[in-house]
């Protein structure tokens, strides 16, 4: 690439060293050529030293002053770099990415979650309200989006954004990362799960696997609220000490989980979520990252997840509301280290062929450099014809 195009990506909500904006996305364009530059909120403070340019905005803990405030921060931080591709990543950045879009450059929207169904998740707001407040964000995201071009994070948002680019979320390969699971023998009573806690990330069913088998120990890897620990311990009852919390108001960055991967020869990695829409069609993050450290996934029997580790042979889908589907499960892992073995390689097989970053970050710069290729023949016409 003989001319660098400058790319700005910009956040007001995650943390500077998300892996999908800072560790994927940043880097894979950098690498390509491109000048990239993160804004995030205290960016300087958290990435000390990087190939990335990196401009902090404050980090604001209130909703309201990071939607109010943040966003204008963030909008004069970004219309000063003057960029030629600017790419949000969180939907209150809507207006800002309204706002940059001329017709010279290029503005995308990287859809991590499906919004709509996750309004329909927050307790703060009434039930009635819900419902309400879903539609009018989708019809408010789609007059903001109409000139911006549309990233998708997970494959079934094409349901919803047919028009959209699918740049899955899909791990980093680790060459020199050392396998979670080492051996085919019997393992420790030890299950690991990673990622932001929450209830309907199945918290409180998760802190029940001591309750349900007392052998077994769980640990959480992953930002959580320290009511909701509390909480959780409370589920665990007389085997609280055998859930370990790591995270407690606090986030646990991608160095520290990829370390506790391999602190120890775990049984399982779990997801035992409670049915929801937003998470029924979802392919989780950690499934991948489980299966790239071979451990083997025991995950709620949501048709597209039951059918995800069927398909790749990697792990076990149970009710997850039934207490002898989940202790059967458990021990049949425990129980078969031959077969459990199996699931791990099966699951790195999978990663290494096909559901890794390396494939999807050729798919971002490729797509960045159709971008690229196709707002250079617009501006060429104009010029030729004006």
């Amino acid at each position: 690439m003989t001319n660098r195009k400058k790319v700005v990506h910009i956040t007001t909500v995650h943390h500077p060293l998300d892996p999908r904006i800072y560790y994927k996305e940043c880097q894979s364009l950098q690498e390509a050529g491109y000048d990239v530059t993160l804004i995030a909120p205290d960016g300087k403070e958290t990435i000390k030293e990087s190939n990335v340019n990196v401009v902090s905005i404050t980090k604001r803990k209130n909703k309201i002053l990071r939607m109010l405030l943040s966003t204008v921060e963030a909008y004069k931080a970004a219309k000063k770099q003057k960029a030629d591709f600017y790419q949000i990543h969180d939907p209150e950045l809507l207006p800002v990415a309204w706002l940059l879009k001329k017709k010279d450059n290029v503005v995308i929207y990287d859809i991590h979650e499906d919004y709509e169904t996750s309004i329909m998740q927050k307790d703060y707001i009434k039930k009635p309200m819900r419902k309400l407040i879903a539609k009018a964000y989708r019809t408010i995201e789609g007059i903001f989006a109409q000139k911006l071009e549309l990233c998708l994070a997970e494959k079934y948002y094409k349901e919803k954004y047919p028009r959209g680019t699918c740049v899955l979320n899909y791990p980093i390969l680790n060459p020199e990362a050392r396998t979670a699971r080492k051996t085919k023998e019997p393992v420790v009573d030890e299950i690991i799960y990673t990622g932001n806690v929450s209830v309907e990330r199945g918290a409180l069913l998760q802190a029940r696997i001591p309750v349900v088998d007392p052998s077994m120990s769980i640990h959480f890897y992953g930002k959580c609220p320290k009511h909701l620990a509390e909480n959780m311990l409370e589920q665990a009852g007389d085997y609280r000490s055998q859930v370990k919390i790591e995270g407690i108001d606090r986030y646990v960055p991608k160095d520290e989980i990829d370390q506790a991967y391999s602190s120890r020869n775990w049984l399982a990695g779990i997801a035992l979520f409670p049915r929801d829409d937003h998470y029924m069609k979802k392919e989780l993050t950690k499934f991948f990252e489980y299966m790239s450290y071979g451990l083997p996934i025991i995950c709620s029997n949501f048709p597209v997840w039951k059918q995800f580790v069927e398909t790749h042979r990697c792990g076990i889908a149970v009710d997850p509301t039934n207490d002898t589907e989940l202790k059967a499960a458990i021990e049949y892992i425990r129980t078969h280290p031959e077969e459990a073995w199996n699931m791990g390689e099966n699951g790195k097989k999978s990663v290494r062929e096909q559901l890794n970053w390396d494939k999807e970050a050729e798919k971002l710069v490729q797509w960045y450099q159709e971008l690229e290729l196709a707002q250079d023949q617009t501006e060429s016409f104009k010029q030729r014809n004006f």
